[in-house]
C-alpha cells in the first residue's frame, strides 16, 4: 500500500527528472541518427545503444511504478 500511495514521490520524481533530460537527449540523438541513416544507410551503433538504454530504463520504471510487475527498485542506468 505504501508503494501505491508514495510511489510517485520516491520513484516518480527522481526517475522522472532524470528520464526527462535523458529523453530530450534521446530525441536529439534520434534526429541526428536519422540523417546518419539517410546518408550512410546504417544506424550508428553508439546512437542505437543510447536510444535502447533510454527505452530500457523507461520500461523498468514503468514496470515497477506504473504497472506493478516487479518489486525490484529500478536502477538509474540504461544498461542491463
Amino acid at each position: 500500500i505504501v508503494k501505491t500511495l508514495f510511489g510517485i514521490i520516491y520513484v516518480g520524481i527522481p526517475h522522472g527528472i532524470c528520464l526527462a533530460f535523458y529523453g530530450i537527449a534521446t530525441f536529439i540523438v534520434i534526429f541526428i541518427s536519422w540523417w546518419a541513416i539517410l546518408f550512410t544507410g546504417k544506424y550508428p551503433k553508439g546512437m542505437f545503444d543510447f536510444v535502447v538504454g533510454y527505452q530500457r530504463w523507461m520500461m523498468r520504471v514503468y514496470a515497477y511504478w506504473g504497472y506493478y510487475l516487479t518489486d525490484k527498485y529500478p536502477p538509474f542506468s540504461g544498461k542491463e
